[in-house]
């Protein structure tokens, strides 16, 4: 590090630059920005406001505060550099100039020369004290230049930089620090000094690309911390070293460019970024380009600006349908793209070739042919095929079609297919074969987007279409359609009416004549010749018909040809309805109401005729002559045209219902008239002409609907009787029938009943105990129906013969009987326990057997007393006699 020689001379106080020339050394890479030296000037008043210049401002300049700073960054030749600094004052405008000699400092080479070099000296500025002599003043401050050090230096650690000192540490015990960024704030430690000897050094490498300099303060004080100088600030910058290699932003860069673009069309621009200083030539980068692939049809059809990496077209050629996509390979290289000494990096840039409309659609055929059914629409009749060498689906490919020729009345369409692009010739106005059997079309062929400039569409741009018509069989159509026809109402039936025809539109295809048929007659007054189509009525024609509307009848026939397929047509025939005078006039409404005497009310009527005019109003109303007495009790007076008022003539006319008949006339030629009969209920009325008497009057004249009201009534009434009585009857009969159905057992009639009998025990509680039957109703097993024996019944088996009694048995027979049915009973396995009892026959009543008491059992009652059975009835009358007859 060479040292920094600045002088100058104290002098008298002489406003200026107090020297002519100034001299100062720098190092040879100066940086835009960089502070270099500080000119001083003197303003003896100290208040002038001076302005500072350059004689080259592109390269140096100078602040307020007089500090030269480098505008820009180059480097110092080894010759010195000079400029003049010049200084105005504002107000005054006198000016005064200093000529400035920057000197490179020289550069070192070998580590012997390291050892020999001189650390440089930093000396405090002198400065004044209160106790000095006032011949003493001050020493101006300077500025101390920067102290430039390598980054990435190998050491030895520390490295001294410079000494700090002042002119005082020989007179006092002075101690030196320094503070700032890489001092005693983060990064800490980078920096330190020798607080005796005041020896600045640096304890690691530097890294530019992490601080680029360092800004630090050196302060001296005496040994009790006492300041003894003005803190100076020491510049340390960072001299950048090439440790870096140009980085893209992108490892692939993609652009486009169209074809057939002109030798210096712009492309894309690559960049990339070096991180050493680029105001050195470290970082200063430079591009070329390595490759193109393909290398058709040039090997290099493209360049690439040096410096600024924008990629533009060097040759002509450019074609997509041939080449569709470059790839070139970038480099970049540091140190203005020096090989030896720079360092590279690539990339790579992808070129796509953009489609232009460079080539014209193409027919694959100068003639197309198609055919299609007359009468027939929306139906693709021919489809066009073209080739486009273009980008397929773009607008340069998409193709268009346009008829020129051929089609004046606009039947046909060409719609595109827009993924084949072919164009689909489409029919859109139905095509008579009569009047055309051939179209010949011209079509050409377009892009959606012109062709480039210079680009002619080709004969093969344009076609012809040949379409055929075919001949279908055509439904015939009647003329007019539809046909009106004025007719008087009421022609009677059998009247020729008029003749309603239909012609063939198929002139050339050979079929016989049309014939027709009725399709629509509402009110069915028609009929149609089928041959001729000529049209008779069938009933009279009545204008005022329910299916005439607006004087109009319509009726719709229909013709058919007898074609393959046959085909038939429609027509409509409008009868246009006059009117003659055929109704005559009725009277509205057919019923009202008045009071018995001559006021206060009377009643208007309306004449309706179903005819209009001039067959209908004004009307002329009437009573009849006879009977007498409906002129001696009414009269009628016309109020207009269609109105009438009919009032009574007597003053009292007894209340009831009464019938008048009303003579009413129109106004045709010939007259209508009628004599319309209106119910007029007379009845009493109060004070405001209303009826008091209505529902008397009502019950007098009950009408129609009122009595077949009331004979449905009644025969509903008599149908519900005659079902009840049905149901009664029909109800007895299912009670006898019950009655016939009960069981023989259920029957209480001399049948022994129990009441509260325990049985014989656990084992025989699953077994039913039978009870003594009529003889009468028994009926032997093999016949007796499955509904008739008791639920509580032994189950029906084969079971042993047990003896049966004559009908009328000996009465000493009885006990012999008896022991027989013990010893049958004892020998049944499927017999109840011996303590059940058995069933015998019935006796009967009168039984001339005599009293079994004197038989002894096992179970015997005698100790109880059956008294009590005589009062049950006749029906217990044997079992009181049995049991309640004491000894006997």
């Amino acid at each position: 590090q060479a040292p920094i020689k600045a002088t100058c001379e104290d002098m008298s106080c002489k406003t200026g630059f107090p020297e002519d020339v100034h001299s100062a050394v720098v190092s040879r890479s100066v940086h835009g920005g960089q502070p270099l030296l500080n000119v001083r000037f003197r303003s003896c008043d100290g208040n002038k406001k001076i302005h500072f210049g350059s004689s080259e401002p592109e390269d140096f300049r100078v602040g307020e505060d007089g500090v030269v700073y480098a505008e820009r960054s180059f480097q110092l030749s080894a010759e010195p550099t000079e400029f003049v600094v010049s200084a105005q004052d504002k107000e005054t405008q006198q000016e005064w100039q200093m000529r400035v000699k920057l000197t490179p400092e020289p550069a070192f080479t070998g580590a012997s020369e390291k050892d020999q070099r001189k650390i440089e000296e930093i000396i405090f500025p002198w400065q004044q004290y209160k106790h000095s002599s006032p011949l003493k003043r001050q020493k101006r401050d300077w500025v101390i230049p920067p102290i430039n050090l390598p980054e990435n230096s190998k050491g030895p650690f520390p490295q001294e930089l410079v000494r700090i000192r002042s002119d005082r540490d020989k007179s006092l015990s002075l101690r030196y620090s320094v503070t700032g960024p890489g001092a005693d704030q983060p990064p800490t430690g980078i920096f330190i000094i020798n607080p005796i000897s005041g020896q600045l050094s640096v304890t690691k490498p530097l890294d530019r690309e992490q601080i680029a300099s360092f800004h630090l303060r050196a302060h001296a004080v005496d040994v009790n911390g006492n300041q003894v100088e003005n803190p100076i600030d020491i510049v340390i910058n960072v001299i950048d070293m090439n440790d870096n290699r140009p980085e893209f932003l992108h490892q692939v860069w993609n652009g486009t460019v169209p074809e057939g673009s002109k030798p210096g069309t712009y492309v894309m621009t690559v960049t990339a970024i070096d991180a050493d200083d680029p105001n050195a030539q470290n970082g200063m980068l430079r591009y070329r380009i390595l490759s193109q692939a393909p290398s058709s049809p040039s090997p290099n059809m493209f360049t690439i600006n040096n410096e600024t990496g924008d990629i533009i077209t060097v040759a002509a050629g450019l074609d997509r349908e041939k080449v569709q996509q470059y790839t070139l390979i970038i480099q970049a290289t540091d140190m203005e793209g020096n090989p030896t000494y720079g360092l590279s990096n690539t990339a790579t840039a992808v070129i796509a070739v953009t489609d232009v409309n460079d080539n014209p659609p193409e027919f694959t055929a100068m003639t197309f042919y198609g055919e299609v059914p007359e009468n027939r629409v929306d139906v693709i009749v021919a489809n066009l095929t073209v080739t486009d060498k273009d980008q397929p689906h773009t607008a340069a490919w998409n193709a268009m079609y346009r008829m020129t020729g051929g089609d004046p009345t606009g039947r046909f369409t060409i719609l595109t297919d827009p993924n084949s692009n072919d164009g689909l010739v489409t029919v859109v106005k139905p095509i008579d074969f009569e009047t055309n059997r051939m179209f010949v079309l011209t079509v050409a062929a377009e892009n959606q987007v012109p062709l480039a400039k210079g680009i002619q569409h080709p004969p093969q741009s344009t076609a012809t279409v040949s379409i055929t018509v075919i001949d279908v069989n055509e439904s015939p159509y009647f003329v007019p359609n539809p046909k009106l026809v004025r007719q008087e109402e009421g022609l009677l039936a059998g009247s020729m009416l008029t003749t309603f025809t239909a012609q063939d539109p198929d002139r050339y295809m050979q079929q016989t004549s049309l014939r027709y048929s009725k399709l629509s007659d509402p009110a069915n007054w028609l009929k149609i010749d089928p041959v001729n189509g000529q049209i008779t009525t069938t009933a009279v024609l009545d204008r005022e018909s329910i299916y005439v509307q607006n004087n109009m009848y319509n009726a719709t026939f229909l013709a058919s040809d007898n074609g393959i397929p046959p085909m038939s047509g429609t027509g409509t025939l409008q009868i246009y309805l006059l009117d003659i005078n055929d109704n005559a006039p009725q009277v509205h409404p057919k019923e009202a109401t008045t009071c018995e005497t001559l006021q206060p009310n009377a009643i208007n009527i309306t004449a309706v005729d179903p005819d209009i005019d001039p067959n209908a109003g004004p009307f002329a109303f009437e009573l009849p002559d006879t009977p007498a007495s409906i002129k001696r009790n009414w009269t009628i007076v016309r109020i207009s045209g269609d109105h009438a008022q009919l009032s009574l003539r007597i003053r009292f006319l007894e209340a009831g219902i009464y019938d008048v008949p009303i003579v009413i006339t129109d106004s045709g030629n010939p007259h209508a008239s009628s004599t319309s009969l209106l119910k007029v209920k007379v009845c009493q009325c109060d004070l405001n002409g209303d009826c008091t008497d209505v529902d008397r009057i009502v019950g007098a004249g009950l009408g129609t609907g009122a009595i077949i009201a009331i004979l449905l009534c009644i025969i509903i009434l008599l149908i519900l009787v005659l079902m009840f009585v049905v149901w009664m009857k029909r109800r007895d009969k299912e009670r006898q029938a019950k009655q016939l159905l009960i069981d023989p057992e259920d029957d209480v009639r001399d049948n022994i009943l129990k009441y509260d009998e325990e049985g014989g025990g656990e084992e025989d509680q699953d077994y039913d105990l039978s009870q003594l039957q009529q003889p009468d109703t028994v009926e032997p097993d093999a016949i007796k129906p499955v509904g008739i024996r008791r639920l509580d019944e032994r189950p029906i088996h084969a079971e042993p013969q047990y003896p049966v009694r004559s009908a009328a048995p000996h009465p000493g027979d009885i006990g012999d009987f008896i022991n027989e049915g013990l010893k049958a009973a004892d020998n049944d396995p499927t017999a109840p326990p011996y303590d059940s009892l058995l069933v015998f026959d019935y006796e009967g009543s009168g039984s001339t057997a005599g009293s079994l008491s004197s038989l002894n059992s096992s179970s015997s009652g005698g100790e109880q007393d059956y008294d009590y059975l005589n009062d049950w009835g006749p029906r217990f009358k044997k079992l009181a006699d049995m049991y309640g007859g004491g000894d006997d």
